[in-house]
């Protein structure tokens, strides 16, 4: 039986070109890839898939609330690969979780674990109770040499914890941040207790 699975990371840690790179394996063999992205995702574009790097390729699928992935759509498909999985819905993410049982089609969902606030996605919430493999694609603090495993959100230069959880593009900048780093840069607007320094370690993993 085809596998669910979860291969989460925070911003900048490379998560779509994973994604792509995958892709082109898959169509370097001749074999047929779905691309997937939440529709509310435009950010470079209403169709595109598109990694920090510049890699880009086009999704076949939108996805919405009420998308149902039919089975003229997934004949003679050899995998799924989903971006931005975090912003699925759960009935979605349950929808996958039964291509992979039922038409033994293995399906690989890329994301953010939590959002800025350190609280989890729907979305990745329910591929961290359903996949059969869950994967941390790793990346370093933007301040530090420590792991990254937070997102910090910046208004107008300004570390932030306030907003809805979902919001793309305008003014705001996300940074991946260790658990201090992150701490450190929200302690002044939100925090009224001093955190205690967590040991530096150069190693990422």
């Amino acid at each position: 039986m085809a596998k669910l699975y979860f291969r989460y990371g925070t911003v900048g840690s490379a998560k779509t070109m994973n994604l792509l790179a995958v892709a082109h394996n898959y169509r370097h063999q001749n074999k047929n890839v779905l691309l997937l992205k939440p529709k509310l995702d435009t950010r470079f574009g209403v169709d595109v898939i598109k990694s920090r790097s510049g890699l880009t390729m086009d999704a076949d699928v939108l996805v919405e609330t009420d998308t149902v992935l039919t089975e003229d759509i997934l004949d003679e498909i050899h995998c799924i690969l989903v971006d931005e999985a975090q912003f699925l819905a759960k009935a979605f993410i349950d929808q996958l979780r039964e291509i992979s049982r039922h038409w033994d089609i293995p399906v690989i969902c890329y994301g953010l674990r939590t959002d800025f606030k350190t609280e989890l996605f729907p979305g990745s919430q329910r591929l961290l109770e359903l996949a059969d493999s869950i994967e941390e694609v790793k990346t370093t603090c933007a301040f530090c040499n420590r792991k990254a495993i937070f997102n910090v959100k910046f208004v107008n230069g300004i570390a932030t914890q306030s907003g809805p959880q979902v919001e793309l593009g305008a003014e705001e900048k996300y940074l991946p941040a260790c658990s201090y780093c992150y701490y450190e840069q929200v302690s002044e607007n939100h925090l009224s207790t001093p955190l205690f320094r967590d040991p530096v370690d150069l190693d990422p993993s």
